[in-house]
């Protein structure tokens, strides 16, 4: 009987889909994914062991467009802002928390975004200026906190809001 506990036990411990639970209770991956492509300053695709990949939509924050589209057109510093998302987190791991919406409507995923050595990447995009904050309820678990970077970003005049 115990060798059997044990023997689950282990395979739980090792399972690459384990997830861990957050001290409000929501669920995170307690798996690092490495990053395959950076699209944008907010938007990025890993690898997931299948085929496409999965593509990540930081929650909370807001790049300017780096490019055209057929929506939207190029921002002012757009490609400032995925050049330093692709610095940050190209070719690195990263793991992800979640808040109440799993997806978005364009099906991408929603997450809060850190790296292995713990940066919150959602909040260094805002913190350095590549972001704004862009709170779409109900995932506003971070709400407080981004607008707290954004107002100190802007009085220092870092990345979107410097001369």
């Amino acid at each position: 009987m115990y060798h059997k506990l044990f023997f689950i036990f282990i395979i739980l411990l090792l399972s690459p889909v384990a997830t861990i639970c957050t001290t409000d209770g929501k669920k995170e991956s307690g798996h690092f994914y490495t990053v395959t492509k950076v699209v944008d300053g907010d938007t990025f695709w890993v690898d997931d062991g299948s085929v496409k990949g999965l593509k990540i939509r930081l929650i909370g924050v807001d790049a300017p467009e780096s490019r055209n589209t057929g929506r939207k057109e190029m921002a002012y510093y757009g490609k400032e802002a995925s050049v330093y998302l692709s610095w940050l987190i190209g070719g690195k791991k990263v793991r992800f928390e979640y808040d109440v919406d799993r997806f978005d409507q364009y099906d991408r995923t929603l997450a809060y975004v850190y790296l292995e050595n713990g940066i919150f990447v959602n909040a260094n995009l805002v913190k350095n200026g590549y972001a704004m904050v862009m709170t779409v309820p109900p995932n506003v678990k971070y709400a407080d906190t981004f607008l707290k970077l954004a107002r100190k970003a802007r009085n220092r005049k870092r990345g979107l809001w410097g001369e």
